[in-house]
């Protein structure tokens, strides 16, 4: 089912999303090459993912190639298998992670109504029993209920259940528009940012910001400044960091790439990245096939069915001298016609792309 047939789809899906974690218990090239990883190395998960056969090589041509995919760091957004957790429970799910050659995890809640109740411990457990790594975890910025499991409600117990589960990162899905689409908002918001980055400093974990396309719109007090531009001037980069969601970013270009009054003002999301890699340790790997007549841009599509270029993205991220393993990508379909086809199909295709080294 295609997320665009709901008359707000994006305001859906932070609503079905806060919905599941109020559950929760507890182009510009790179210029510079960084250092090549081993082929064994490179390869090993994605002959998991193709079902044992390696993807081709460059033999038989001029030059050498190597994975764009750095080793060890495909991950999947949780989100997009809830039905499969809430009907099978999360070690089928994982099991099945694990042989289409998946190497990390980013939950989206603890329970997503899962098959049977599970501890933190058990949850953590499962994941290391099939070779997962729990990267990160969505939780919800503020409620109006003072018990919701929010950053703004009960920030000790989020970073304690990060903390039992092992994360090095901890973030939100929400946007900052707690106080409204004001430039002073914005910076208000980002004073919280900053605080819940530090506690989760404190710890020895990053606290980031997932974005979608409303972020990269205009303040509605200066309708020349892009709330986004805000968001990354306000905030501590020390403190505060971002996982890009590719797809969603690119939504953002079609819908905003002119102001209100439609003096033009495009941007591209890989700059954003490629100016500050470093506040970038997450991304969001989703693809959409371009349709202008959307008032989105896009329909959302498996990764690989679409028109975003990963080879193009992840190879100028990762040719960044010292990135190739900084970042760590989580493939995501919010609605999949089947959330493991979309697993199995985009891990392949994620591995089978190459470039030259």
């Amino acid at each position: 089912m295609s997320r665009f047939s709901q008359p707000d789809p994006e305001l859906g899906h932070r609503l079905s999303r806060r919905g599941m974690l109020g559950v929760a218990a507890g182009a510009t090239a790179a210029a510079l090459l960084g250092a090549a990883a081993p082929a064994n190395a490179a390869t090993g998960s994605a002959t998991a993912a193709t079902g044992g056969a390696t993807p081709a090589t460059a033999s038989g041509s001029k030059g050498r190639s190597r994975p764009v995919l750095p080793p060890g760091r495909l991950g999947i957004q949780l989100y997009s298998l809830r039905d499969k957790v809430s009907t099978l429970g999360f070690g089928p799910v994982f099991a099945e992670l694990e042989r289409y050659g998946y190497d990390e995890v980013e939950f989206a809640g603890y329970t997503q109504g899962s098959a049977g109740p599970i501890t933190l411990a058990q949850l953590k457990r499962l994941a290391r029993d099939h070779g997962l790594n729990p990267i990160g975890s969505h939780v919800g910025y503020y409620s109006d209920d003072p018990n919701a499991y929010t950053f703004a409600q009960n920030l000790t117990k989020v970073l304690d259940d990060a903390q039992a589960l092992g994360l090095k990162h901890i973030g939100t899905a929400s946007g900052p528009f707690r106080y409204g689409s004001t430039v002073d908002a914005w910076k208000r918001a980002a004073e919280d940012f900053n605080t819940y980055g530090a506690a989760a400093r404190a710890r020895g974990m990053k606290f980031y910001q997932h974005n979608h396309s409303e972020e990269f719109s205009f303040a509605t007090d200066n309708p020349k400044v892009r709330l986004y531009d805000i968001l990354l001037k306000e905030t501590d980069p020390d403190l505060v960091h971002l996982e890009m969601d590719i797809y969603w970013a690119y939504v953002g270009q079609f819908r905003f790439s002119k102001r209100p009054d439609g003096t033009p003002a495009p941007f591209e999301p890989l700059n954003y990245v490629l100016r500050q890699p470093d506040r970038y340790p997450l991304f969001h790997v989703k693809d959409g096939e371009s349709d202008p007549s959307n008032p989105y841009g896009y329909t959302m599509t498996d990764v690989g069915d679409g028109d975003i270029d990963y080879q193009r993205f992840i190879s100028a991220v990762t040719r960044l001298r010292g990135h190739r393993m900084a970042h760590h990508w989580q493939a995501e379909h919010d609605n999949p016609a089947d959330s493991f086809t979309f697993a199995r199909r985009s891990s392949a295709h994620l591995h089978s792309l190459r470039e030259k080294c």
